[in-house]
């Protein structure tokens, strides 16, 4: 009777409840803020060699130069709708390196660096940004698939394609799974959940990451919920979901290993929220983050930015130095320069194009639009 009283009590206490969420979701973490290892067992777990961690800071330094240069390209007005992702570097690009060519990609808008390093030509990227057909085909230079979907505009929505391409996977009995990505602000998405909570039901072979990057599009996230970890709402699907220092690119890439080998071997999806921060605005479409976050916030999160961690390590390492990054930053920097002469060598759109493109087979109103437009050199 004691016991039975005692749980009747702690269930009614909800001082309590509130307590163990907040208590419930310990960070991962390997690299302190200057990046000194914090947990030696825990980076001999992420068995990353010399070599391996050399792509890594590479990848995350292509996607920094991305950044620049398509904020730039953006500014003169030639590069069309682009999220930054400067300070996601370990979310994304650690992140993905623990997946392969065989498992599918299921992006957000923000997340085009981790189509880029699966093969997609960036001059193809720069194309999806000004809505050009050519940008939607996912292959490689050499005519290879790359295995993933659009960026997706809507947010959350790529939680619930992911969804289905996972259980497709399960199916086929692949050893393969699906990755996607949405920030914070996703989370509060319908989609959200019914792809989480589908995936779960299936027990699909699915990663879901959530970068918490702190804004969502403006909103700050103590605004956006009362859930003291956005990892609780996959508890709500039964998924296995952990936090991990989105800044930390070891304990990223650890985390990201281990839920791929947990998805792909029939135990279903894991979800990972990783804690970030987007150091810049939301978009090039006019967000001033100014609005909604002060100087002195964003100067902080530029002293815990990824970057400076994994290059620290690195060169404690013995395996980087600044010469070697100059040298790489200059190559990507020219990779992009050819890529920006091919994208812009390709043929503009016509008005036409744009209705041949709509349907595989066009109606007869549509094919009398084609021929009148075609006929005027449109």
């Amino acid at each position: 009777m004691a016991d039975i009283t005692a749980t009747n009590k702690q269930v009614l206490d909800f001082n309590h409840q509130l307590t163990t969420q907040a208590d419930s979701f310990p960070t991962l973490s390997v690299l302190d803020n200057t990046g000194k290892i914090v947990d030696d067992e825990a980076f001999e777990r992420a068995e990353l060699s010399n070599e391996d961690l050399i792509n890594i800071i590479k990848r995350m330094i292509l996607s920094r130069q991305l950044d620049i240069r398509s904020t730039k390209l953006a500014k003169q007005g030639r590069f069309g709708f682009f999220a930054p992702t400067a300070g996601q570097e370990a979310s994304q690009m650690a992140s993905s390196y623990a997946f392969n060519d065989d498992d599918w990609l299921m992006p957000g808008y923000r997340d085009i660096p981790q189509i880029v390093v699966k093969g997609w030509p960036i001059w193809k990227a720069i194309l999806w940004s000004r809505g050009h057909v050519l940008g939607n085909v996912y292959t490689t230079e050499d005519d290879k698939p790359v295995n993933s979907w659009m960026p997706q505009i809507i947010i959350g929505a790529q939680y619930v394609e992911a969804a289905g391409i996972a259980l497709g996977l399960k199916k086929r009995g692949k050893n393969a799974v699906v990755y996607a990505y949405t920030g914070d602000g996703g989370t509060s998405q319908g989609d959200f959940y019914e792809g989480i909570n589908f995936a779960g039901a299936y027990n699909a072979n699915a990663v879901f990451f959530v970068q918490n990057n702190g804004y969502a599009i403006s909103t700050p996230r103590v605004l956006q919920t009362a859930a003291p970890h956005l990892a609780a709402k996959g508890w709500a699907a039964g998924l296995p979901s952990l936090v991990v220092d989105g800044n930390d690119p070891i304990a990223v890439y650890l985390a990201s290993k281990e839920a791929r080998a947990w998805a792909a071997n029939g135990n279903g999806p894991v979800l990972i929220e990783t804690i970030t921060n987007r150091l810049e605005a939301h978009s090039t479409a006019g967000d001033d983050p100014l609005r909604y976050r002060t100087k002195d916030d964003i100067g902080e999160w530029w002293k815990k930015e990824p970057l400076i961690r994994m290059r620290k390590l690195l060169q404690d390492q013995g395996i980087w130095n600044e010469e070697q990054e100059d040298d790489y930053v200059k190559e990507v920097n020219q990779l992009i320069d050819d890529q920006i002469k091919i994208a812009d060598s390709v043929e503009k759109q016509k008005i036409s194009n744009f209705i041949k493109n709509t349907l595989e087979v066009p109606s007869q109103a549509m094919k009398e639009q084609i021929a009148k437009f075609e006929s005027e050199g449109k």
